[in-house]
Order: C-alpha cells, then structure tokens, then sequence
C-alpha cells in the first residue's frame, strides 16, 4: 500500500511544504508591499483558501472524466505560475495574484481520489492517515525553515524555493501511472443519490468547514495571544508548535481503529466535536498562557482525529464515479472555512471583540457535537476482489443477485470488485451466490 501512495504522497509533501513555509512571515512581508492596507494583506493571507474552494470541485469533476494525472499536473502548473509571480511581486497587487493562483491549483480533492483509485477501501484509512501526517510533518519542517530562512533572505526567497519544489513535485507527477480507467456498472435497482442529498456527506461537508475554519482562528488567535499579550518572540512559536502537532498526530491511529476498522466513526467525531468545544472555551476565557497553550494541544487532538476519516468517508459514501465529485466538494467546504475562519477573527481581533467571537464559534462547535449526535455509523461494506471473466462479468450484469450492492471492473487490473452489506452477508455467501 506505501509503495502505491508514496509518489502522491510526495507530491503532497512538496505542495503543501511551499503553501506553508511562507505562513510565519507573509502578514509582515505583505505589510510591507506599495499599495497595501489591513484588508489586502488579509486577502493575501486568506485569499489562496478562497480560490482554493473555488477551484476544487470543477478539478475534482473533470478528473472524474479525463483521468487524475492530467489534472494534477495542470494544477501543479498554475501553482508554479503563482509561486513565480508571488516571488517577482513588488506591490500588494502583484502578490495577491500570485496567491489566488497558488490556490487556482487545487488538487487536493485529486491527489486524495487517486489514492481511493488506487487503494483497496480496507486500507484507505491508513493511507489517509499517512497523506495527514505527512501535511502535518511539512507545516511543522515549514515553521522553522520558514520563519530563518525567510528571516535571513527574505520572504521572496521562499517563493523561489516553492517554485523550484514545485517542479519538483510536476516531475514526479509525470512519472505517475495512470490509476487506469475504471468501467462502472450498477444495478438496475442501485438509485444515484445527488452529492447534496446525501446526508453523510452533508455532515462531512460541516465538519470539513468547521474542522478548518477553527484550525485558521487557532492559527490566528493563538500567536497573537502569545506575542502581544504575554509577549513571547514570533521566533520562538515554532517551540510550541512542534510539541502540539506530534501529540495531534498521536491521536491518528485511534481515527483508524476505531473510526475506520472498527467501522464506528461516529464515536471518533463526537470525541473530536467535544474537544472542538474545549478548544474554543479555552480561546474564549483563556486568560493565562497555560489556557492559551493548552487550547493549542487540544486543538491537534481534535484536529488530527478527524483528518483521515473525513477524506476516507467522502470516498466511499458515493458512486465509484463520482469520488473526484464529492471530495472536491468536500475541500471545497474546507477551505472555504479556512477563509472564513482567518479573515472573520481579523476583523473581530481588529474591533476588539475577540470575547463575542469566541461565544460565536462555541456555539457552532456546539451545533457541531449536537449534529454529530443524530448521524448514525454508515453501514459497513464488503468488498471483493475477483480476476476478471467474461462469464463472471455478464452474471453481474444480469443484476438477479440481491446481496451485491453495487459492483464494478477496474479494467487497469483487471478486477471486478464487488460490494456488499457485511451485517447481512459474509463473503462466502457472496462467492456462494457467484
């Protein structure tokens, strides 16, 4: 499964290494520019999540049809563009542009659906889980060499050194095997729900939103807290950072045995929507710096035991064909949140009403844990992976078989994979049945 994921999990790294590394310095750099206001660093700062949720759902669709390395490649190009113009950039427009095409290159929802192609669902977690922990070991490598080598070079430095990973990241995306074509056939009896009726997915669309928009108000809140109020350098925060990632990403195997192979998911997210809870009352009333650090831990906690289950859950809560659909839409609600998330607690951090702000994302988190009561555990499928035969395939298409859910052949491997209710069936009585 690693030797499978290993060259998309490379490109992740690449990618989002060059998003983060500019993070601890971009609010002063763009300061600095001609023409720039409070508002337009904002935009700077937040506007590449907003494009970025613009962008991931057509990208998602269209590598549906033409296939997952072509758009993963055009993506990486229009980041690259980005990552070049942002590097040349000499006033605040310039930036801004080169940032809103950063995130015009979104292929997170891509990267993730071509892991689902071409990991069996049993392991899709795990695999999950690795793209989570290798993001989370980039932003963490990113805080400091962002925060020295920008320091020491400048923060367009950094853009150079995006471009040049970048690059890097399109070689290795060329190398790529196509995930292969998948022919999808479903039972005459197998209704296509639409995307927004389908209500797993409308609570993961919410905790996607909700997840994100409260990792950018930590991300904003926390370090402003810290150096303004109980005054600690910007170039000491990564101390604080790396500590908390490593004990969030601890919480990442609890995700996958309980949530994924114990098939119990729900369990996992009200865990993680209580301690979305705790982390916004501690940002809320946390008046002392051990509140303030705290919040910080719980939020990794909360953060990380969610991460993998979300994309894992989008993927397999829909149509074989329809997965870069549904977890476009899902980052799409992602980042969307981010930008909220970012540039709502700027302007209440500019009024001074950080208080009210807090009431306002406890009481969303509170909706959160309330929903997450109400959802019920998807029910837990089977999957079986039989060698291809004429004979076998046109069984299938006869459609008399009631335990198969819903059945299709990969054609790269030559596989027909076959799906079906395992509170009812045992895989015996599937092969029985074939």
């Amino acid at each position: 499964m690693f030797k499978k994921i290993l060259p998309l999990n490379s490109i992740i790294f690449l990618r989002f290494f060059g998003i983060f590394l500019v993070l601890p310095l971009i609010a002063v750099y763009a300061s600095s520019l001609e023409n720039s206001t409070p508002l337009l660093v904002g935009i700077v700062v937040g506007g590449y999540a907003l494009t970025q949720a613009v962008f991931q759902v057509p990208f998602g669709v269209w590598s549906d049809r033409v296939g997952r390395k072509r758009v993963i490649i055009f993506g990486l190009i229009i980041f690259l563009i980005g990552s070049i113009i942002a590097l040349f950039a000499t006033d605040i427009y310039t930036l801004i542009l080169g940032r809103l095409l950063q995130g015009a290159g979104a292929i997170g929802s891509v990267v993730s659906a071509s892991v689902s192609d071409v990991v069996r669902e049993e392991e899709r977690g795990k695999a999950m889980a690795i793209i989570g922990a290798t993001i989370a070991m980039g932003f963490a490598i990113s805080m400091i060499l962002g925060s020295t080598v920008g320091g020491y070079f400048g923060v367009d430095t950094l853009f150079g050194i995006t471009a040049i990973f970048t690059v890097l990241a399109i070689y290795i995306a060329i190398k790529l095997e196509n995930s292969g074509k998948v022919e999808i056939h479903y039972m005459k009896s197998s209704k296509r729900v639409k995307v927004f009726e389908n209500r797993i997915l409308q609570y993961l669309f919410l905790a996607s939103f909700l997840q994100k928009g409260i990792m950018a108000i930590t991300f904003m809140v926390v370090p402003i807290l810290l150096t303004q109020t109980f005054f600690w350098d910007r170039s000491e925060l990564w101390q604080l950072y790396i500590p908390a990632m490593f004990v969030g990403l601890l919480s990442m195997p609890i995700a996958i045995k309980v949530g994924e192979k114990g098939g119990k998911p729900k369990t996992v997210f009200l865990l993680s929507s209580f301690l979305f809870i705790v982390t916004s009352v501690l940002l809320t009333f946390g008046n002392s710096e051990i509140f303030i650090i705290t919040s910080l831990f719980v939020f990794f906690i909360a953060f990380n035991l969610i991460e993998p289950l979300i994309q894992s859950m989008a993927s397999k809560s829909t149509k074989v064909d329809e997965k870069g659909k549904a977890l476009g839409y899902t980052n799409s609600f992602a980042y969307f949140g981010t930008f909220v998330g970012g540039t709502t607690s700027g302007i209440f951090l500019d009024v001074g009403s950080l208080e009210i702000f807090g009431y306002l994302i406890t009481t969303f988190s509170v909706v959160w844990f309330l929903w997450t009561l109400k959802i019920v555990n998807p029910v837990p499928k089977g999957n079986i992976y039989l060698k291809h035969s004429n004979f076998l395939q046109q069984k299938l298409e006869r459609g008399d078989i009631d335990a198969i859910s819903e059945w299709y052949l990969n054609v790269s491997e030559a596989l027909l994979v076959v799906k079906f209710d395992k509170t009812k069936y045992s895989e015996e009585d599937i092969r029985k049945y074939l």
